[in-house]
Parts: C-alpha cells; structure tokens; sequence
C-alpha cells in the first residue's frame, strides 16, 4: 500500500450520517492493493504524478467559466465547499436539491439507498472518494417533471489544493432534465469527482462532462448511470487533459428498450495524460448502444482509451457499436486503444473498432498549396476530425462556447 493511500485511510475517520458508507469503503480500501503496471485497469497509467504531487504551494481559485449564451442553473463548488453567493439555488417545482452536509431525513433515505450501488465498487478511487467527500450534491427530479434549462454543476480546484465532490441524480419515470458537470482544476491541484445517475422508464437525460483542467492538475472520477425502461441518454464528454485525468464512465441497460449515445473528445497537449474507460452493461433485451470516441494527441501526450460492450446472457435484440478514432500529431506521442465487446446472447448486432492515424500530409500539404498557412491548415485539418461529435451536441451554446477553445487548442499542436 503506498503511503498516499495510507494517509487517505487515516483522513477517513469522520462521525456524520455518512459514517457507514465511510467506513465500508475504509474497510475496502484497507484490503485493496495500490495499482502497478501489473494492475490490467491502470496497465498504461501510473499514478506516480499524484504521489509526487506538491500541494505546499496555494494559490487562487479558477474564475468560474461564463458560457455565452447558456442559460443554466448553476451549482457551484470550490476546493470541495458549495458557494452559495456562486450558486442559483432557485429551482422549478417538482426539482429538490440538497447538499449532502445537510441533507434532510430524507435525502439521507434517498442516498443512502443509492449511494454507491450505481457506481462500482471496485473502482479505487471512488472508495477513496467515499472517505474524503464532505459536500456533494442529491437531486432528485419528479416522475414527468420536464426540467430543461442545463443544471451545471461546476467544480473549482486552486493550486495547491484537493477536493472530492460527489453528485447523486434521480429522474423520476418520465422525467427530463439536462446536466453539465464541469472540473477546472489550477495548477498543481487534486480532485475526484463522481457522479451516479438513475433514470426511471422514459426518462430523458441531456448529459455532458467537460473536465479541462490545467497541465499540472490531477483529476480522477467518473459518472455512471443505470437506465430503466425506454430510457434516454445523450451523453458528451470533453477531456483537454492534464498531468494526470482518469475518467471512468459506466452504462447500465437496467430495463427493455433503453438507448444509450456516449460520445466523447479528448485534446492532449505537451506532456498531459488522458485515461478513458466505458463500460457498457446490456443486462436486458432490446437495449441500443452508440459509442463514439475520437483522440489527438500532440507531443510526449498519452491517451489510454478503455472501452468495453459486455452483452448479458439475456439481453437478445441488443444493438451495440463502439469505436474509438485517434489522431497522433507527434512520433513521441502514445495512443492505448482497446475495444471489447463480450457477448453471451446469440440474436444481437454489435460492432467496435479502433484506428490509430498520423496526420494526412498530402492533405496538409494541399491546403498550404493553396496559400493556408501552415498552422491554419493543421487547424483546420483537427478540427475536422472531431468536428461530427462537436456538432451533435444538442446544446448549440455550449457547442459554440467550445469552438474556440478546441481551436486554440489545436493552435498550441504542432506537428513534429
């Protein structure tokens, strides 16, 4: 056990209602072994940055981003704390939220019944979330409640600091909502981050995840979410990297004819390390699955993409593709890529697929000739890369908003 984890342990000890889940996963964690190279989920990630992370240095907190033209409702928390003067805590009815530090009776029933069994409970980091979390957020959505105005949830990490947040989402059957989880974290910084949806039957949920901390940041969490009957996921995912981020994003067809769209974006720059794995669980017939991730990766930048379609015994009528597309800038770069399907029922349709490119020279090469300089041309050649997912995000705001940010990050890639 590293000492990392061991001083994690000994933080653990806190007396408040959720003192069993805390001393659950402390008993876990005591019996878990810190992962090595050995480890097949950490195989092409090694969490040394995060044992030689240095958090003696503090410094401000990340301004919380203003997307144009949004209009959301906004939690937000900082190094691990709620702001409430940050935060719009006026919500429509039939939508109740609570902090966990506050959370009534009720909310205590709610996740305490929820809490943890969406997410696995093999996933370290999430047990280690368990221990350290003090806020977090239940919401909880009433059956036929159409709640579409973006509920975004920001989470701020300053330099020097660590915060663990966690975020508990119930939509009634029938209900809508859309959710945006966004992490900025400053400079050498640390922060888990875990989110557990449940979606009733013909439920609708609009999801995006936007983790774009900065270079010497480490982040590590995940969402997950279990999918009743002819429930709807639109799920987005942008990951603009770090010294170390580990996202880990679970599916669970818990119900007959649920669909699930998973589409993610990850732009790694000089030196970041970007680690994604799904899990895709068909547990029941007629549940449809898209999966789509796309990659470019500049110099001495590492990408581990995970991506696994597990099909029940059971689930018969399963229709299931997954693929992951990658783009590398640099020779010194590195793409992990791994799709699995593992399927047990014989009446199914299900594909996956993975491919590793350079960039297309000739077509470079093309665009130069006809007067784009060269730095232009590379943008646009990125940018044309990831630019279908981009535009199937059913928030054009949002989709605007990251644009240019997509492009300055092209701006810094250079080819080499």
């Amino acid at each position: 056990m590293s000492q990392w984890l061991t001083d994690v342990i000994d933080r653990g000890a806190v007396n408040d209602w959720l003192s069993p889940v805390r001393d659950k996963a402390l008993a876990e964690l005591k019996q878990t072994s810190w992962p090595t190279r050995r480890t097949e989920a950490w195989k092409y990630t090694s969490l040394k940055p995060l044992e030689d992370l240095d958090l003696s240095t503090k410094g401000t907190i990340p301004e919380l981003p203003v997307i144009d033209g949004l209009d959301s409702i906004d939690l937000v928390f900082a190094d691990g704390e709620l702001k409430t003067d940050l935060s719009s805590l006026e919500l429509p009815a039939g939508v109740r939220i609570e902090s966990l530090a506050n959370a009534s009776k009720q909310g205590q029933a709610t996740a305490e019944a929820v809490f943890s069994q969406v997410k696995p409970g093999r996933h370290l980091f999430g047990l280690i979330n368990d221990v350290l979390v003090r806020q977090g957020l239940i919401i909880d959505i009433d059956a036929g409640v159409s709640f579409t105005t973006p509920l975004r949830i920001v989470n701020l990490t300053g330099a020097g600091e660590e915060s663990h947040q966690r975020v508990l989402v119930r939509l009634g059957d029938q209900a809508k909502a859309c959710v945006i989880e966004q992490g900025l974290g400053e400079d050498s910084s640390f922060s888990t981050g875990f989110a557990e949806y449940q979606l009733g039957q013909k439920a609708q949920l609009e999801h995006y995840r936007l983790a774009m901390h900065t270079q010497k940041a480490v982040h590590i969490g995940g969402s997950h979410f279990d999918l009743y009957d002819e429930a709807r996921l639109n799920s987005t995912l942008i990951g603009f990297g770090s010294q170390l981020a580990r996202l880990d994003v679970d599916i669970a067809h818990r119900g007959e004819h649920a669909k699930a769209k998973f589409n993610n974006v990850y732009l790694l720059g000089e030196g970041e390390h970007f680690d994604l794995h799904s899990t895709i669980e068909h547990a029941m017939p007629n549940g449809t699955t898209e999966e789509n991730a796309r990659g470019i990766v500049g110099d001495r930048a590492k990408a581990v993409f995970n991506g696994r379609i597990h099909i029940h015994r059971g689930a018969q009528k399963t229709l299931a593709e997954l693929n992951n597309r990658n783009l590398l800038l640099s020779r010194r770069g590195q793409i992990n890529t791994k799709p699995e399907l593992e399927i047990y029922a014989d009446d199914v349709q299900c594909a996956h697929g993975a491919t590793v490119a350079e960039i297309d020279e000739q077509s470079l090469y093309y665009l130069m000739t006809r007067g784009i300089p060269r730095s232009q041309a590379l943008v646009m050649l990125n940018f044309g890369f990831i630019q279908e997912l981009v535009n199937q995000m059913p928030n054009k705001a949002l989709a605007e908003w990251l644009q240019p940010r997509l492009k300055a990050r092209f701006e810094e890639m250079e080819v080499k």
